[in-house]
């Protein structure tokens, strides 16, 4: 099998476009809330711009920005979080995009502190045990120090005061990974109403996290490869 050819800046501006849009058709942000950025080529990210309704986002609006955070092409600032984003990158060189947002139900479950724990086994093999919370920090270095921790062992997390991030390959996939973490949140606050989680027992998700390696996915899986 050949390998996959290099997406050119103009896929990879419609997919960040696209997904900018999604985000918020989806009610997962309001104003000018969240942010995309998608790897472009080593050193180099298309990024949203600051200060814009997602509602509005396409492929002429988005930035290309280095390393530093410098704009190499686009006409608007970057946005403030873009500090989160290399994080990741810089930890993580699997991963092609990075997502924020403010899903309501996973959002308010951030602001209570409160992780997803592991219930429903199909969740366990595609995002892992459980949805950690990032504990909260002030914007910019501090906000960065507190991620950073957990990049390397998740592709999800919720951000005590700051909503969701979510990672994967491409935007697809980190868009998939953030709409799963907000299904689950929602089904969590259902059954909260309802007398409670239950969670799985733990020899089943140490089984479910060997299927999870074994599809390539997690620490683990990403080792293997």
């Amino acid at each position: 099998m050949s390998p996959l050819r290099p997406k050119t800046e103009h896929q990879v501006r419609r997919e960040v476009a696209e997904v900018s849009r999604l985000i918020w058709e989806r009610g997962w942000v309001a104003n000018h809330d969240g942010n995309v950025t998608a790897r472009l080529s080593p050193g180099r990210l298309v990024a949203t711009p600051t200060g814009l309704s997602k509602r509005v986002i396409d492929r002429e609006t988005l930035l290309v920005v280095d390393d530093t955070g410098s704009v190499l092409r686009g006409r608007m600032k970057p946005f403030s979080e873009l500090g989160i984003h290399r994080v990741v990158y810089r930890a993580r060189p699997d991963v092609g995009c990075v997502l924020h947002a403010h899903p309501p139900y996973a959002t308010a479950r951030a602001a209570a502190g409160a992780a997803l724990p592991s219930f429903l086994p199909e969740a366990v093999v595609s995002i892992g045990a459980e949805t950690p919370v990032v504990p909260l920090a002030m914007p910019g270095p501090d906000a960065e120090a507190a991620i950073e921790p957990f990049v390397r062992e998740v592709d999800a997390v919720l951000v005590e005061g700051n909503g969701v991030f979510s990672w994967g390959d491409d935007p697809e996939q980190a868009f998939l990974r953030m709409e799963l973490v907000e299904h689950l949140a929602r089904v969590a606050h259902l059954a909260e109403s309802r007398g409670g989680l239950r969670e799985l027992p733990r020899e089943m998700v140490q089984t479910l996290l060997k299927k999870r390696a074994a599809a390539g996915l997690g620490p683990e899986g990403r080792a293997g490869r």
